[in-house]
This record gives C-alpha cells, structure tokens and sequence, in this order.
C-alpha cells in the first residue's frame, strides 16, 4: 500500500516521501500512524545522519523514517500475533527497544517503522519485547506523549541514594526531600514536574530554575505554587538564574541551606552542569538528562563534593515498559496531564522543517497529525490565523483550547481530526 514519511536521507537530508509499504509477514503488524510529537533527539539525529549511533551506514539507500512519539490504530495483524492484537485497537510503543544489544530504534533505524509517516509496520521485535501497547484513552496525543513522560518516569526512577557504610543504592529520589530541575521549564522539564506533583513517592521541595522568563512566567502560570502547596503539600518555586551573579548560591539559598538531594539537568551546556553540580546536597544524585551532540562534552564537576559529600552523577536516556505504562496509567487516572509539554500543532508536511529548526522555534512539544496537511501553528496563534484567513476552524480550536488554560485537551484533537482534511 501507499504511504507518506519523512525520511531521513543523510545529514540534515530530511525528505516527505511517498512510497509503496511491502505486504506485512506473520510476524509484523500494520498500523495507521494519527499522532507524533517530535523530540528533540530526532532534531539531533536528523543533523547528525549517520553520526548518530542508531543510524544505519547505508541510510542513504534505505532512508529511515523520522519520529518516535507516536499513536494510532492497528490495522492489520500477522497470523503470530493475533491471540493478542485485533484491527481497530488503539496503540502505542515503547521506542526504546536494546533488542539484542543493539540501538536500534523506530524513528531513526527503520526503512518502514516510524512516527513521521502515514502508515508503518511494526516488526516482530517489538512483539517480541512487549514493546507494543495497547491503548485504552480517548485522545492519541495523550498516547504519544507516554513516550517523553516516560524518560522523565525513567530519570526518576533510576536516581539513587546511599547511606554511609552500606553498599546499597536506594533507588528513586528521596521521598520528601529536595528536588531542582535545572534548565527546567522547557516541554521535558514541565513533563518531569507534572509528574513530580503527583507521582507517589513526592519531594517536599522542587525548584524550577531556567533563565528564559517567557518559559518561566508560562510554567507558573500552569502550576501556580500557592495552589501546589495546598493540593499537593509541596513548596514549589521558579527561579530565573540569570538574575543572579551567584544562581548556586540562590538555588542553595531557596533549599535552605542544604543543598538539594536530586538535581535533573536539562541542558546539555557545561554552565548548566555545572550549577547543576554546585547545588547538590550530601548524597546528592544529579542526573545528566539532556544529550549532547558533541562526542567530547564535558562540564566541570565538584569532585571534593564527590569524595566528602557522596554526591554522585549518572545520565538516563529514554524509558522502559514499566515507566511507559506507568505514565499512560497515571495520564488515564487524570494525575499527570502531558499537555503541558505542547505548544504547536501541525500536520505531516511541516514535520521536516520543524524538525530540522527545532532548537530555533520557541515553546514546548510541537504536535504532529500525520494524516493532515497543516503547517506548524502555535497554540497562541490560532485565533490570529483563523481571523487571517477567514477560517473559522481555527477559530473554534482557540475556542476550546482558550476554554483549557491555553492547553491542547481531547476536544481540540477530536475537532482537529472531524474538521481539518484528512489524506491517505
């Protein structure tokens, strides 16, 4: 069958395709791609080309499809696999497959597996590493956000504490203890503090410092700290560094002194690390979350701390089943609410321009509906297209998402899908 992706060719080659998808085997499943946000991993793999260590050498013969935050509906199961999976149901996948030691992974290794396209199929490996998920929830961008709270559950998850003589590691942060997201007021540091509100084991501190304001004005506007502090029992400030000469000793300040016992950095800048190793609190676990381009980054790092103060370092990237159904669960339940990460929408054929420019356009998550053709529009900016261009559909999207705190929502996307045409 026909089918439109984008495609990477070779460094910073991205290309909207249209190819024929081979008939699937008994092991692999066919499905029909709705949503994809795009993260900024594609961004990398896309300028890095085959650079990027889950890239294939001969991309440039078999172009892999982009995008690996993505939802839809099955819809064609091979005979091994339809004890389990039928044609109509919604999924999801956890991306991060380490199949047999190696990296590779939909949206950057695959001729025919990726978000960035209409239609793909599903190898057998997915199956086989129970990588395929079935979806129960009303609205698919919530499915394709899983993904990127995921790796936020992961970072969570895997931070570590120490007691003095024991040669354990306590796994998890520190209940009822001091958080800092640094560079945290970007779509992945809004997903990590959703979560940190409203996960079980919680801080009773989180500080959201970043040093762009705009980010920082939006992100209090959505977690307002005085209402924080009586839903949630949890004291949450933010903290624009760049007003300080001295941001560590601010951060350290706001702690009380202490220091904080889980720091996550989300920017791979050695200043950024830096101050994210200055604030650590004995026994502090700072976890290095954003990837860097560059093979030899580095960043100063406190090592008398390390020695006297068991401060310690460690990087997580992605996440696994567990935290991925883990979110969809904790998103059903109307815990955690991954819209906040969003702040554009678009359709298939503004994919490889966003995704190539997306350290150069400003906000969260740009949302990505592959069945439709659309360019990329902010959610602040629907109102003022609709008026444009006398198009009242955008007019009624403002509506409901102005209706929703300025928040992408369910209704917003059911009337994106019944009103904006569809291609195949």
């Amino acid at each position: 069958m026909k089918a439109k992706a984008v495609r990477l060719h070779g460094a910073n080659d991205l290309r909207l395709d249209e190819f024929e998808l081979p008939e699937i085997t008994d092991d692999e499943i066919l499905v029909k791609v709705v949503s994809d946000s795009i993260c900024m991993s594609t961004y990398k793999c896309a300028i890095l080309g085959t650079g990027h260590k889950r890239v294939h050498p001969d991309v440039a013969e078999h172009p892999a499809i982009m995008g690996h935050e993505f939802a839809g509906d099955i819809v064609k199961v091979g005979k091994n696999h339809q004890d389990k999976f039928k044609p109509g149901m919604k999924f999801t996948l956890q991306p991060a497959l380490n199949y047999k030691g190696t990296m590779w992974s939909p949206g950057y290794s695959y001729e025919f597996f990726g978000g960035d396209a209409t239609y793909c199929i599903i190898p057998s490996e997915v199956m086989e590493l129970n990588c395929l998920l079935e979806y129960h929830g009303r609205a698919y961008y919530e499915a394709s956000l899983a993904e990127p709270m995921s790796c936020s559950i992961g970072a969570f998850n895997a931070a570590y504490h120490t007691k003095m003589g024991v040669y354990t590691h306590y796994m998890g942060i520190k209940e009822g203890g001091k958080l800092a997201i640094v560079a945290g007021a970007g779509p992945m540091g809004l997903g990590a503090l959703t979560y940190a509100l409203n996960r079980d084991v919680r801080p009773s501190l989180v500080v959201v410092a970043d040093i762009n304001q705009e980010r920082l004005d939006r992100a209090a506007s959505l977690f307002q700290p005085e209402e924080i502090a009586k839903k949630n029992g949890i004291e949450l400030h933010f903290i624009n560094t760049a007003n300080y000469d001295d941001p560590a000793a601010e951060l350290i300040k706001v702690s009380g002194g202490t220091g904080y016992d889980d720091v996550l950095c989300y920017a791979p800048v050695p200043a950024v690390v830096t101050l994210s190793s200055d604030i650590l609190g004995r026994d502090g676990c700072l976890n290095f979350f954003a990837g860097p381009t560059d093979k030899k980054f580095s960043a100063t790092m406190n090592f008398y701390d390390v020695h006297y103060n068991s401060t310690h370092v460690m990087g997580t990237t992605g996440g696994n089943t567990d935290d991925m159904i883990e979110s969809l669960k904790l998103t059903a339940e109307g815990r955690i609410d991954p819209s906040v990460m969003v702040t554009h929408i678009g359709g298939l054929d503004a994919a490889a321009e966003t995704t190539l420019n997306l350290p150069k356009i400003p906000g969260g998550k740009k949302l990505i509906y592959t069945h439709l053709s659309m360019p990329l529009t902010a959610l602040t900016d629907l109102r003022k297209k609709g008026e444009e261009e006398k198009d009242e559909r955008f007019i009624a999207l403002a509506d409901i998402v102005e209706a929703n705190k300025g928040l992408w929502c369910p209704e917003a996307e059911e009337y994106l899908l019944s009103h904006f045409t569809q291609t195949e």
